[in-house]
């Protein structure tokens, strides 16, 4: 039976039980604060992040690993295994698999697929996990590599930003840069479509963005048994009443609540709250 290593980037914030049942490898981005550099979520944790952002006066700005340090990830990954699948965040997003790529190229003896998730935060998760819970039954380097290709038009990402100020400074707003002159007057309800974030509704409030953006998972979910995780950056009571309220709502298969780490933290800013999802069907 081949053995393959499943790797992900620091952004799909899969919780620390399924990183370890299914022994998925992580690779840290960077955060990059003035001079110093950190590692995602291993030099820096989110609360030191979000206190540290809410009394700078300077936004940090956010790095992918270097092919060097892909390749390097790669063979230890690679130290048990007959070959790696790797997950990662959109291209649309960021560069990542561009450098995982390359680091490929570096490899030509190794069996590397590397597949782009078209998302991040736990939409990037649930397509890591597909690929992990493929690898687990046996399956060999194509298999696992097909299992997360296939959940990528499955899986929806909405969320709601308090501002969208950070993702305007980060380069990182896509469609919804053509809500930046009411952005004082609304709660705009986006969303990860073709890898980008867009704009899906405008709304006055914030607590009317969460019951739409509820309303739309249960447009687009039916009756069907959903993997959910609702997601927050640095508002946990609120994430907490957000869980409560997807778990009375839906018939769920798996149901996680994550934090955004200082990496999309960055991009999102604070107050964020969001869901990742996707039906059962077809499994």
């Amino acid at each position: 039976m081949s053995r393959i290593a499943v790797v992900t980037d620091s952004t799909a914030y899969l919780p620390p039980e399924l990183v370890a049942q299914y022994g998925i490898h992580v690779m840290p981005q960077q955060l990059i604060w003035g001079d110093e550099t950190f590692m995602d979520g291993v030099t820096i944790d989110p609360p030191t992040f979000y206190e540290r952002l809410g009394r700078s006066g300077d936004i940090p700005t956010t790095s992918q690993p270097s092919a060097g340090e892909f390749a390097d990830f790669f063979t230890e990954a690679a130290r048990d295994a007959d070959g790696i699948v790797g997950v990662f965040i959109s291209t649309e997003l960021s560069g990542t698999v561009a450098s995982a790529l390359a680091a490929q190229e570096l490899l030509p003896d190794l069996p590397i697929e590397v597949v782009d998730s078209r998302f991040t935060t736990m939409g990037l998760g649930f397509v890591a996990l597909a690929a992990a819970r493929a690898a687990a039954e046996g399956k060999g380097l194509a298999e696992v590599a097909a299992s997360a290709r296939e959940l990528v038009p499955r899986v929806n990402v909405l969320f709601i930003v308090e501002t969208l100020e950070y993702l305007h400074r980060g380069g990182r707003i896509g469609g919804a840069s053509r809500l930046l002159g009411s952005a004082l007057r609304i709660k705009p309800l986006l969303h990860l479509t073709e890898g980008r974030i867009d704009a899906l509704e405008r709304v006055r409030t914030k607590r009317k963005a969460v019951q739409r953006m509820l309303e739309v998972m249960a447009e687009r979910v039916g009756n069907a048994p959903v993997h959910a995780a609702v997601i927050h950056a640095n508002v946990p009571e609120e994430a907490a009443r957000l869980r409560e309220q997807v778990r009375e709502r839906f018939p769920y298969t798996e149901l996680h609540l994550v934090e955004l780490s200082p990496v999309i933290g960055t991009h999102v800013g604070p107050g964020t709250v969001g869901v990742a999802f996707y039906t059962g069907e077809g499994e």
